[in-house]
């Protein structure tokens, strides 16, 4: 990173979609960076985010952007939003975690009504487990929810570069919350928490309205929506041992 880059400013000219990424990750963790990223074709700029349940969440915005750079997201978002153009101060050493090497393969594509469904019946299921118990038995809100994000929402069987046809990719409920509480599935969604607001009309061009792809990229498995991706690594590549 060139020091005539990190004077030119944040370089964003997408200010309300890039708006709307930020605001949504500050919601969910107010201490959150944001990784900014140039990205291809030229004059686009992909800002990467760790949301609290270790998964990553990406989106692609107007503006060559400085590079490869990383800053608070809260102060990022407070220059947008009083209209200026500079860089906060550099946090490059708060990032501490790997990136897919690229968009993936795509494996299958869903409706977005069916993702918003698999996330509403998680989300019923928490409370109704929070209210009642499991079995009769009070339970943890924290177990509870590290239960349900680790529960596999969705099994594709498809064919890829590195494992051939019949693989089995799992898609887990980390990565449909994820997709649904950073408004990726855009104004399509249910009023709420999740529901796409003002200025979140710049759509990443990668997928269709209202579908949600399913991608690998090499031990990443990813939900790629209209208006973000998200990424995880692979529950397979995990080993679990009986006790």
């Amino acid at each position: 990173m060139s020091a005539d880059a990190v004077s030119a400013g944040h370089g964003l000219t997408g200010v309300a979609d890039a708006g709307a990424f930020l605001a949504r990750l500050i919601r969910l963790d107010p201490a959150a960076v944001v990784r900014l990223r140039s990205a291809g074709p030229a004059g686009r700029t992909t800002l990467w985010a760790r949301l609290p349940w270790t998964v990553l969440v990406a989106r692609t915005v107007a503006g060559a952007g400085p590079g490869d750079v990383t800053v608070s997201a809260d102060a990022l978002l407070a220059e947008l939003a009083r209209g200026g153009t500079d860089l906060p101060p550099r946090r490059d050493a708060d990032w501490k975690w790997p990136l897919p090497g690229s968009t993936g393969q795509l494996v299958e594509t869903m409706p977005g009504g069916d993702v918003r469904r698999i996330a509403a019946a998680a989300a019923g299921t928490l409370r109704d487990a929070a209210d009642n118990g499991v079995g009769g038995r009070a339970v943890g809100q924290r177990v509870l929810r590290d239960a349900l994000l680790d529960h596999v929402a969705v099994v594709v069987t498809g064919s890829t570069q590195q494992a051939g046809p019949g693989e089995r990719i799992e898609v887990s409920q980390r990565l449909v919350q994820a997709v649904v509480r950073m408004g990726f599935l855009g104004p399509g969604e249910a009023a709420g928490p999740g529901r796409a607001g003002p200025g979140e009309s710049g759509r990443t061009g990668a997928v269709e309205a209202d579908l949600v792809q399913v991608r690998v990229a090499g031990r990443w498995t990813g939900l790629s929506a209209p208006y973000g991706a998200a990424w995880s690594l692979k529950a397979s590549q995990l080993s679990i041992m009986p006790v």
